[in-house]
């Protein structure tokens, strides 16, 4: 590589997020020009998007991986390049098996898919059944196990999943060290910390790339 004018982003979404998510958006104003980023929407079936995923960043041969909450464990089920974090979900197959569990109880499915229904736009369509459900206890695993490249995270110490371990920094900790830092902010991450936390990370990953 001859500097970061040809580097390559790819940012994989959260939950109900799509090619017009907030952060992306945002970094997309922010990053100097000649960088590319790339998002795309894809499928709430992990094994469905795990197939989508890797058949588009076999192509766009990303430098840098960045995974927002839920996309977290799609960005670590990707070997061999740095991945940043944003709100990592590393403890939503839990809730997921929970999830597939009280599927099962009729009008259940429906008034998941009310609650997390997504905004307008090309955004993940949500639909919980238990048969995709079932699917992120094993996509879970697979994000956990380790692999080649660095990994940072970022954590918003005002982020409600933390409560619940949805957001877990020690599960990260556990698993991948102290490389992460926290903002003063919510689970989706405020503008003035992306220009002034992630964005200097992106770039200082991408300036030690040969």
């Amino acid at each position: 590589m001859n500097g970061l004018n040809e580097h390559r982003i790819a940012y994989l979404h959260g939950m109900g997020g799509g090619s017009d998510s907030r952060i992306p958006s945002l970094l997309k104003t922010m990053l100097p020009d000649g960088i590319c980023l790339q998002v795309r929407t894809y499928d709430f079936d992990p094994e469905v998007a795990y197939e989508q995923i890797e058949d588009w960043l076999s192509g766009f041969k990303p430098d840098l991986v960045i995974g927002e909450s839920l996309g977290a464990l799609h960005a670590l089920r990707v070997a061999d390049v740095p991945r940043i974090l944003v709100s990592p979900a590393l403890g939503a197959p839990f809730w997921m098996k929970f999830y597939s569990l009280i599927a099962l109880i009729p009008g259940v499915t429906a008034l998941l898919d009310r609650k997390y229904k997504p905004r307008e736009g090309d955004r993940q369509k949500l639909h919980f059944t238990r048969r995709t459900l079932k699917k992120y206890s094993n996509h879970g695993k697979s994000a956990m196990a380790p692999k080649g490249g660095s990994v940072f995270a970022f954590f918003g110490n005002k982020d409600h999943y933390l409560k619940w371990k949805v957001v877990s920094i020690g599960k990260y900790k556990k698993l991948f060290g102290n490389r992460y830092a926290i903002y003063d902010g919510t689970h989706f991450m405020e503008e003035e910390y992306v220009k002034s936390m992630l964005l200097p990370q992106i770039l200082e990953t991408l300036s030690h790339l040969h």
